[in-house]
């Protein structure tokens, strides 16, 4: 049996209701007919997720395993349903609807098309999923999304978008706790951090892929945990794992941000948008506001300032 949404709104309704009873009451089902579905996704996942007690029902240590996937799954088609929904509505020459990765150029690229457009309100969408970003410019969800592709894990790229690069390969640094002895270095070696414990993020598109290869490469295996990396932002301040990051980040209190020697780990920027879609202004306009976006935050960086004077660049220019 394949899982499907449903399976994970009734295991979702089991958990908050805290039995089987409410739950199959809340989803319009009968009790046996929950009960029976419940055996069939356990079977298919092989193990048990509720302890039965006279009580109610509460997970298991597989069922919380499986609660924290399904609950984003869930959060992420109703939303979907809804911006669906919206796309049906809304008004096309009011609104500029853009998606990006994470990026700490959006803000300002925001800042920069408000005062570019005063009559038109962009709106913001940041996902993970640089390939679904590119898939909602396809159907005209979006009119631009600005996306990363990690090297060496290209991404599905619809035919027909126009590709505006931004940087052909942005280096990706590491954020490290300000007590690790590679921290007094200004560039570290993946050697250097082959015995500490990395927080990955692999819903992040050609990440896990990346890292795998340069870990291969450099001869290492380090120790991994799977995470987003706002939580593994606090995890490095507290000296538990390191993370690869932007070069763009900014270091908390408890980090630092530090260069990878080689510069083994990389991704290309670019923005990409459909030729015929009506845009509030010309596709070249907003990419300059973009590049001037980037090029305010590549250089109010220290660490990667500094990487780019020894580099001479790559930057786009700043209009």
């Amino acid at each position: 049996m394949e899982l499907e949404v449903r399976h994970l709104r009734a295991l979702c309704a089991i958990a908050d209701s805290g039995s089987v009873r409410k739950a199959a009451r809340q989803l319009g089902m009968t009790q046996p007919s929950l009960s029976t579905q419940l055996h069939r996704i356990e079977k298919a996942l092989g193990g048990q997720l509720f302890f039965r007690e006279t009580t109610g029902s509460r997970p298991t240590p597989l069922g919380h395993s499986v609660l924290c996937r399904a609950r984003p799954i869930l959060a992420e088609m109703r939303a979907l349903i809804d911006e669906i929904a919206a796309a049906t509505v809304r008004d096309r020459d009011t609104r500029l609807h853009i998606g990006s990765t994470s990026s700490r150029a959006v803000a300002g690229w925001l800042r920069r098309l408000r005062a570019r457009l005063p009559g038109t309100e962009p709106t913001i969408r940041i996902d993970v999923s640089a390939n679904a970003l590119l898939q909602m410019v396809v159907v005209g969800q979006l009119d631009v999304a600005f996306v990363h592709e990690v090297e060496g894990a290209p991404l599905r790229v619809p035919e027909g978008l126009a590709i505006h690069e931004l940087i052909a390969r942005e280096p990706q640094f590491i954020a490290l706790p300000i007590t690790h002895p590679a921290a007094a270095r200004p560039v570290v070696r993946l050697a250097d951090l082959a015995d500490d414990q990395w927080m990955v993020d692999p819903t992040v598109d050609g990440e896990w892929a990346g890292l795998r290869r340069i870990w291969t490469a450099a001869g290492v295996n380090p120790r991994v945990v799977h995470g987003d990396y706002l939580t593994a932002a606090d995890l490095v301040a507290a000296g538990e794992v390191v993370t690869p990051c932007q070069p763009t980040s900014r270091p908390r209190h408890g980090m630092t941000i530090r260069p990878l020697h080689g510069d083994p780990l990389a991704v290309r920027l670019f923005m990409a948008c459909r030729p015929d879609a009506p845009l509030a202004a010309p596709a070249e306009a907003l990419f300059a506001d973009l590049a001037s976006s980037y090029h305010e935050i590549a250089w109010a960086s220290t660490v990667y300032r500094a990487w780019l004077m020894r580099h001479e660049g790559p930057l786009p220019v700043a209009t």
